[in-house]
């Protein structure tokens, strides 16, 4: 017997089109599509019949760019994949793809064992990993290749932080050298570290400890000169490159200029940089440091250009960089110090709800949405056409979503583990109403139907951007 459920009467939007279409889900797959009405739709049954009416039926999230359970200046970040995949569901995301580390001195096969054990039988959605080589030599380099076999087909280096995840130019280059030869997808944090470093301690040699420096000293330029310098490896390496977190006018200008030459360049940005600035940095008491991420907030002046960027295909996806430290405990290791204090936000369950509103304030379109939401990062990352889209044969990830409900966000109602909302009071119009994984129900009417362990581990194929 098999197992069908009946989704009638929504509006089914997807990056490529708006069609009123009942959606046949068997056995944990899109079966068919037909129209609302029509003979063919009036013609199926299923166990399990979810009326849609006035609501739009979209592709599950896939956000790109999650941090649970990850180490970072001397603690985690708080959500563990059980806590973080379940808000993520109830966010309207069915996908995440999470960063296994390399630690310097180990090999990249020890790093993603330990993360395959910390996911494994935990998490309520699918979920991937990226790889962070932290340390670029021959032995890391030929393991590159073996990933990729596996289906971890993209691979992270940071021009920022250095002593913990640095890599100067010349291992960023072979580095991208290899991804040339093997297919691979090499993502990079953009910032000019050695540089910030310096800034860093000149600020707190003057006092200038408080969290609104940390946004100061991590200046627009330095993350502009690093995106344009890593864009110009790429281009001597002959590989396609992946900035993430764009944040800065200036960064979103290096990136167009290399996309106007043709060349396989690709970048994301987040909710915080398109809904936060320097005036949450800047909040009194240290509760500034709750904002505190890297790339940094900017001048709400640079919002216009990641918008604008997202229209034109400069940026192409948005994802969260969920990365959760608590206020209290957490955050507070900075108190005199800006640079103790853990650097990332919480937003996995908020960046569906957040660019709806931004098609509700006319930034976007609705299928521009779920371009970037869903469609976008599913090619960029490999694994389109099972994730990402309502199609026939895709995986039945999807969620029911209200456009004219009224919600919220707050930390009161949230379900991410961690004492304070980045959005804390916004109010939104949409909001996620039924949830399904792999044709399952995770979330319906508003309540939690998930377990962990539901959740699969998804190998990917090459970026469906750059084949």
């Amino acid at each position: 017997m098999s197992d069908r459920t009946l989704i009638r009467g929504g509006l089914v939007v997807t990056a490529a089109e708006e069609t009123h279409a009942d959606v046949l889900i068997e056995d944990g797959r899109i079966a068919a599509l037909a129209a609302s009405g029509s003979a063919a739709a009036r013609a199926w049954t299923a166990e399990r019949v979810i009326d849609a009416t006035d609501r739009y039926v979209i592709p599950g999230g896939v956000d790109a760019h999650t941090h649970m359970e990850f180490p970072f200046g001397g603690t985690a970040s708080s959500d563990t994949f059980e806590t973080g995949t379940r808000a993520a569901a109830w966010g309207g995301t069915t996908t995440i793809v999470d960063f296994a580390v390399q630690s310097v001195g180990r090999s990249l096969r020890e790093g993603l064992d330990a993360y395959h054990a910390k996911a494994a039988g935990k998490c309520a959605i699918d979920y991937a990993f990226h790889m962070i080589v932290s340390d670029v030599d021959e032995s890391s380099l030929k393991e590159m290749d073996g990933l990729v076999g596996e289906g971890v087909t993209s691979f992270k280096l940071f021009t920022a932080y250095p002593g913990v995840f640095y890599s100067d130019d010349g291992k960023i280059l072979r580095a991208m050298q290899k991804a040339a030869t093997n297919g691979a997808l090499i993502m990079m944090h953009a910032e000019n570290g050695i540089a910030i470093d310096v800034l860093v301690q000149q600020a707190l040699a003057r006092g200038d400890t408080d969290p609104r420096h940390h946004g100061e000293v991590r200046r627009a330029l330095l993350e502009a000169e690093a995106t344009h310098r890593v864009i110009q490896l790429a281009r001597v390496a002959e590989a396609p490159l992946y900035v993430v977190h764009v944040s800065a006018a200036e960064a979103v200008a290096e990136l167009a200029a290399a996309r106007d030459k043709g060349l396989p360049v690709f970048g994301e940005t987040c909710p915080q940089y398109l809904f936060l600035s320097t005036d949450n940095l800047a909040e009194p008491d240290f509760e500034g440091a709750k904002y505190v991420c890297s790339t940094p907030l900017r001048p709400r002046e640079h919002q216009a250009a990641l918008w604008r960027g997202l229209r034109t295909d400069d940026l192409q996806v948005v994802s969260t960089d969920h990365c959760p430290f608590c206020f209290t405990g957490q955050k507070e290791l900075g108190r005199g110090d800006f640079s103790k204090i853990p650097n990332g936000l919480p937003g996995v369950e908020n960046r569906m709800d957040l660019l709806h509103q931004a098609v509700v304030d006319g930034h976007i379109t609705r299928r521009r949405w779920i371009e970037i939401a869903c469609a976008a990062p599913a090619r960029m990352f490999g694994f389109y056409g099972k994730k990402g889209t309502i199609a026939p044969g895709a995986d039945a990830d999807v969620v029911i979503y209200d456009p004219a409900a009224e919600q919220t966000i707050s930390a009161a109602t949230h379900h991410m583990n961690v004492d304070y909302s980045a959005y804390e009071g916004k109010r939104v119009r949409g909001q996620v109403e039924t949830v399904l994984s792999r044709g399952e129900p995770v979330v319906e009417r508003r309540e939690f139907k998930g377990r962990a362990g539901h959740g699969a581990f998804v190998p990917r194929g090459l970026s469906q951007y750059v084949d």
